[in-house]
């Protein structure tokens, strides 16, 4: 128990005794555990999104106008039977649509009068986003000229609604890679920071650390107040920061649950194990700066 004692007044007195380099160390991992607790339900936030907009995602098939019941019959068995990566189908008549394309556009619709441009049409959900294109191939088979066309000639057009999927996947993929790369890059600042403030501990008290030595101080004697310095800087600076995102939550977060559904999704982390992630991450860049500054500068 005195030994533990002994290490943490040591640690502590190496921090009084580097303030300026200490402060950096404990701002790069306040700012690193902020940018973590952010990043997390971001990625989570915009991966709910994108799949939200895969979920929505259909393939229509558009039969010829002048096509029978016949035909329309021997479409919805094949796609209800024998295509794969289906789903679900649903059947809408030329009629229907038009009352649904009234309803949307009513104006627009007027001036036709009892003429219905619309064809029947089958609405596919695909079994998964990632399918579409595969559904799409086996809705509209290459010939022999490398060209695809529609599996019957009473289907007029096959057309994917995968347009907002991509511009939304794609969105997802650069919010998370810069996000990404912002927390990795502070990351590495933080450790580097705790590093270069253990090293400067080091330095100030080599003369003590050689007489340590002579005296016959084991090398992990020497060591654990290094690690302790660096362990307090990374939990002060993590509490700092989960006390923020904590006000942040009460203050922000918890006012507009009822008004953004997308923060109150059941997929996301909650704020109890988010706490638990940043303290690990805290805790973890802390004892790497600390081992990374031991294992190359004590060696007096």
């Amino acid at each position: 128990m005195n030994r533990v004692s002994f290490f943490f007044k040591e640690a502590i007195r190496s921090i009084g005794r580097n303030p300026i380099p200490s402060f950096a160390a404990l701002m790069a991992v306040l700012i690193t555990v902020l940018v973590l607790g952010v990043f997390i339900p971001a990625v989570q936030l915009a991966n709910g999104a994108a799949d939200d907009v895969r979920s929505r995602v259909q393939v229509s098939v558009f039969m010829d106008k002048d096509a029978s019941k016949a035909d329309v019959a021997r479409v919805a068995e094949r796609l209800r039977g024998d295509t794969p990566h289906v789903k679900n189908v649903v059947f809408v008549s030329k009629e229907q649509a038009l009352k649904e394309q009234k309803k949307q556009n009513p104006e627009a619709y007027e001036l036709l009068g009892n003429v219905n441009p619309l064809p029947d049409t089958f609405r596919i959900t695909p079994d998964s986003a990632s399918n579409t294109n595969a559904l799409l191939a086996s809705l509209t088979p290459k010939g022999t000229s490398g060209k695809g066309s529609p599996f019957d000639k009473a289907i007029g057009e096959v057309k994917a609604s995968k347009s907002e999927t991509n511009k939304i996947v794609k969105i997802t993929g650069a919010v998370k890679l810069s996000l990404g790369a912002l927390a990795f890059l502070l990351v590495v600042a933080s450790v580097l920071l705790i590093s270069n403030t253990i090293r400067l501990s080091l330095f100030s008290r080599r003369r003590e650390v050689e007489v340590m030595k002579l005296v016959g101080a084991t090398d992990s004697f020497i060591r654990w107040p290094f690690v302790i310095e660096g362990l307090i800087l990374g939990a002060a600076g993590g509490a700092v920061a989960i006390c923020m995102l904590a006000l942040a939550k009460v203050t922000i977060l918890n006012q507009l649950e009822g008004i953004a559904t997308l923060i109150s999704r059941p997929d996301m982390i909650a704020f109890g194990p988010l706490i638990g992630l940043l303290v690990l991450a805290s805790v973890l860049v802390s004892a790497a700066g600390s081992g990374l500054s031991l294992r190359r500068f004590l060696r007096v």
